[in-house]
Formats: structure tokens, sequence, C-alpha cells
């Protein structure tokens, strides 16, 4: 994966409260709008803490799920939370699978494709081990937009500090939008190409419930709050105190979307 910054992808306990648990809410969504045969073959690319493939064992009735990933961090907390589900787990780069051609008839991959250094080389590689008539699809944040909880940190962290600007997720991967999703998936000779957004919401309990997560250091954002001096970290903390949206309980309510789009094979 791509490297900016402090990034960091090794502690999947430190994860899931920041994206992960809400990632497994878009991906019912996700799987809601593929609409995948049961007892189909699955491939999880970039499976991460097994958000996705959990979601496929228990949504899917899949035959076999099979999820890789770079960081062995991640696929032990991935073997764990699917323990009791048809699936296995391997090391893997996205861009060169280490499977046959037509071997799976679902091809996924959930807040991924962004990081992998060369996206367009890694859909080539969806397409080519997905079997003909196959589904490829993939969802990434609206990371300039409505992916809120982050937005909303970097638009804070670079009104205090400009060079925060090129990490910014929003910056970094202009890919994230349908257009550009779409492009990616016709020159890697997928067809009856389709995209939708995805809204979940992202509640938090108070204002610790929504910023303990970026002191785990998964992640750009994460990243780049830990590499701060503790001075400036307390800055940026109250600059976030005082623009987010908190209600009168304490809570704080946002949303995230994602953009998914899908592609068959063949």
């Amino acid at each position: 994966m791509t490297k900016a910054g402090n990034e960091v992808w090794a502690a999947g306990d430190a994860y899931e409260p920041y994206v992960g648990r809400w990632s497994r809410l878009v991906a019912r969504r996700f799987l809601e709008w593929l609409s995948v045969p049961r007892g189909a073959t699955w491939l999880d690319v970039g499976c991460g803490t097994g958000a996705l493939t959990e979601t496929v064992i228990e949504r899917a009735e899949p035959h076999r799920v099979v999820g890789i990933d770079p960081s062995d961090g991640f696929l032990a907390h991935a073997r764990a939370r699917c323990a009791a589900g048809p699936a296995q787990f391997e090391r893997g780069d996205a861009q060169a699978l280490p499977f046959a051609d037509d071997s799976f008839g679902a091809v996924v991959s959930g807040l991924v494709l962004n990081f992998v250094p060369d996206p367009a080389k890694a859909l080539r590689e969806m397409a080519r081990v997905a079997a003909p008539g196959g589904c490829v699809a993939v969802y990434v944040w609206d990371y300039a937009g409505e992916m809120q909880l982050i937005r909303r940190f970097w638009d804070a962290a670079v009104a205090l500090d400009a060079g925060a600007r090129d990490l910014d997720e929003g910056r970094r991967f202009p890919m994230c939008a349908p257009d550009r999703l779409r492009q990616l998936f016709a020159a890697a000779g997928l067809h009856d190409i389709d995209g939708t957004a995805i809204d979940v919401p992202t509640h938090f309990k108070d204002f610790d419930d929504y910023w303990s997560p970026f002191l785990g250091g998964q992640g750009p954002a994460p990243g780049y709050c830990m590499a701060l001096e503790d001075g400036r970290r307390e800055r940026l903390r109250e600059r976030l105190r005082a623009t987010l949206p908190v209600e009168v309980d304490g809570g704080i309510r946002l949303i995230a979307r994602a953009f998914a789009t899908r592609g068959m094979a063949g």
C-alpha cells in the first residue's frame, strides 16, 4: 500500500473503532446492492480486519470466501473474527493475486483500492480472477465530501497546519469519485458497469468516542495525529471539539458516504 506521512496498517484492535465499525455498516448495504447468488465463491481483496468478509459470511451464504491482505496484524484479527465461517485468509498483494484465472464468482474490495500503488493494475487482476459473468465490485470513502468524520478532521488539521494539506485523503485520492471509478473499471475490461453512493450514520456517544480512535495510529489521519507534538495535538483536539456538531446530550451525529462501483467479467 502507498505510504504518506506516518501511516501504519497493523493493529486490528485500533483500526476497528476508527473506521472498521463503519465499514461493516457500508458492507451490508453493499452486499444488498450486489445481489450475488447464494453459494458463490468470493474473494475479498485487501480484507483488512475482516469487515467485508464477515459480512459476506453472515448475509451472502457463500460456498467459500478467501481474504487476502499484506498486513499480518490485520489478518490475525480477521481470522479471529471469522473463525466459525467458511473463510480462509492469506497474505497477498492486490496487484499480483495468487490465484488462477476465472477462480471466483464474486471479487470484492472495501476501502482499499485508493491505497494500492497501482489501482488500475489491481482492478485488472480482480477482473482476471473473476469467472466469466462474475461480479467485480469495490467501495471507497468519499474523502473529499461526505465521509464526514475524516473530512472534519482534515479541515481542522489544515486550518492549523498548511502542511497537512498534502496528507488529506480528499486531496490525495481524486480517484475516489464515481466517474473516475467507472473509468478504471472500463479500462480493466469490465462491462455492465454501475455505481451507487452508500450513506451510513456515524453516531458518537460523546467527543471522546469521536477523538480516541485517532490516537490508535492506524491509517492516514490517525498517523498524522500521533506524529504531532503533544501541544499541537491538543490544539487540534480543541479545534475539533469547537467545530464538531455536538448535540445537547453530548452526542455527535455525522454520516459516512462510500462510493460503490461494480462491473461484470468476461
